[in-house]
């Protein structure tokens, strides 16, 4: 199956009735549950209860003020701790020198919980957004750096011989066989750097901040509002699909040669 065929059956009448199909049978059996057991909406809100909340929350503006802020500081960290990760990758998989010297501590770093770094990330760079990118950008570093430098590493030892062999220079090794070669794994590296990322604002927004759906989530646990909880998450959900679509298009965009997990042979 080709690419025009594979989008076309992708986004066929057919597969979205599907996918609607799948989700409204989901909310009918999560409504005839909470209704039939009679389950405390304290406990789990029905779906009525939870699309309520949720077109209060748009019509108020109030999720578009707090997702706006933790869309801001998820987008920056993961700008940051991605370039910085690939940096890293780069020296790493380029010069012994740093391969020993600084590949250890970045395991080491790696194995601290972030959510146990939350509190002193929060003293040294405040309540404001510079400490949400800064867990954003903590937690999505080791992913990228770690896929750059498998994915730099994972070139052939034949094919670098034969482009010393021509005299090549290592820039020139490493923007004609190295990066090419990596850039499946530095994507694979962004794609759960970018999930990650949602994840680090979010702590960062419970440990201290006044805005964020991090602390909207906060507030509506304090109020017993566990519908509100519901529909923030579900504005949570949205927003890290929608990131995530976004960077697999560029992936595969920019990665053209590398088949979409979604395309199959054709005869």
């Amino acid at each position: 199956m080709n690419d025009a065929a594979s989008k076309t059956a992708r986004w066929s009448p057919r597969a979205l009735l599907e996918r609607l199909g799948v989700i409204v049978l989901g909310l009918l059996l999560w409504e005839a549950a909470v209704r039939g057991f009679e389950v405390s909406p304290l406990l789990v809100p029905s779906p009525v209860a939870v699309f309520d909340q949720l077109v209060r929350g748009v019509m108020t503006g109030v999720f578009f003020k707090h997702g706006l802020y933790t869309v801001a500081a998820t987008v920056i960290g993961f700008f940051l701790g991605s370039l910085s990760g690939f940096l890293i990758g780069v020296l790493v998989s380029q010069f012994d020198a740093f391969n020993r010297l600084i590949y250890p501590y970045i395991v080491a770093f790696q194995t601290v919980p972030k959510v146990a770094l939350a509190p002193i990330i929060i003293v040294w760079f405040g309540f404001g957004i510079g400490s949400k990118v800064m867990m954003s950008l903590l937690i999505c570093f080791f992913p990228v750096a770690v896929n750059t430098i498998e994915g730099l590493n994972s070139v052939r030892a034949e094919q670098i011989m034969l482009m010393r062999s021509y005299r090549a220079t290592r820039w020139q090794i490493f923007r004609i066989a190295q990066l090419p070669n990596a850039l499946p794994y530095i994507f694979a590296g962004l794609n759960v750097g970018i999930v990650l990322s949602v994840i680090g604002t979010i702590v960062g927004e419970f440990v201290g901040t006044t805005n964020g759906l991090g602390r909207l989530l906060l507030d509506y646990n304090y109020a017993f509002d566990i519908a509100g909880v519901f529909a923030t998450l579900v504005v949570l959900s949205l927003i890290g699909v929608v990131l995530h679509s976004i960077l697999r298009a560029i992936h595969y965009r920019l990665v053209f040669w590398q088949r979409r997990p979604d395309q199959t042979l054709g005869v």
